[in-house]
């Protein structure tokens, strides 16, 4: 409808309105053909953080990211019409774990050398610089690069974050994770799409940019607004040690449930972007009407 022809290229080909192109995710192949003379090229690719850290999903995780961000990036680099632009994901986890500031894509403080973390924390550290590390490592003189420090994206659709927190929420257990003094950045899917559409449209913007709410909540008052949203008279909390039977009964880690995102979208804001849904109370509402209906 706006003249857009979208080529997506994965693992799986499924029927779609758009055109995939099959890959592996670690080798170069016919897939790079796609690259060259594109305008924009978004990589999204990396397996799921919600498993268990095994040294063998701990490989997966991390080599998922810097092959596939290498792969890409010497598609562009090889190419003979380059992409004025190239967006990578990355993650606002890459921040410290921290409660009394905001993190934003200007002074934010790379996490990592946090006193008194857990190995898996760390983990999570070096996976997110690594994986950025890679893509700002690859010459591209051409092509305007991006990093996408993205909160949690919270869509209606089956699987998700958003899905997951709905079927606590819809059986009693939606209430608060350990203290609740955890912070919980997030963005609605609505504006993770608006956004990125904003950012390739912006020219003068790379680098790391984040992309989340401007209006990060405590998990407290974050499971708050979810039960009311959704209607539910009680939501049970969940200590420490309960979260840590429940996330090893569902091979998945505390960090994405305990760990603080305080994470906030400067140079979104500062650059003129206005979110649809900047607040978690209105955004809660309209997931759960979609959710419902989906």
């Amino acid at each position: 409808m706006r003249g857009i022809a979208v080529v997506v290229i994965a693992r799986h080909v499924r029927p779609k309105p758009w055109s995939t192109i099959p890959w592996d995710g670690l080798h170069p192949g016919e897939w790079a053909q796609q690259i060259d003379g594109a305008d924009v090229v978004i990589n999204l690719a990396g397996r799921s953080v919600n498993c268990r850290y095994s040294a063998a999903n701990r490989r997966e995780i991390k080599e998922s990211r810097i092959i596939t961000t290498g792969l890409v990036g010497d598609a562009i680099a090889t190419a003979a019409r380059p992409p004025g632009l190239w967006m990578n994901a990355s993650t606002a986890t890459i921040y410290s774990h921290v409660t009394d500031r905001p993190m934003d894509d200007v002074d934010g403080v790379i996490g990592g050398n946090d006193l008194g973390i857990p190995s898996t924390w760390r983990f999570s550290y070096d996976v997110a610089t690594s994986w950025e590390n890679a893509f700002f490592s690859v010459d591209t003189p051409r092509t305007r690069k991006v990093a996408v420090r993205s909160a949690i994206t919270m869509s209606p659709d089956r699987g998700g974050a958003f899905d997951t927190l709905m079927n606590l929420v819809r059986v009693g257990l939606g209430g608060t994770s350990g203290s609740g003094r955890q912070w919980v950045s997030w963005v609605h899917d609505v504006d993770f799409v608006r956004a990125v559409e904003f950012l390739i449209e912006r020219k003068d913007l790379d680098g790391a940019v984040n992309i989340a709410s401007p209006n990060p909540v405590i998990n407290r008052d974050f499971m708050s607004a979810l039960r009311r949203a959704y209607g539910a008279a009680i939501g049970l909390p969940a200590t420490n040690w309960m979260l840590e039977i429940g996330a090893l009964l569902l091979s998945t880690e505390t960090e994405l449930i305990l760990k603080s995102r305080r994470v906030v979208p400067r140079r979104l804001v500062e650059a003129g972007f206005e979110f649809q849904f900047p607040v978690w109370s209105g955004a809660a509402a309209d997931l759960v009407k979609r959710w419902r209906g989906r």
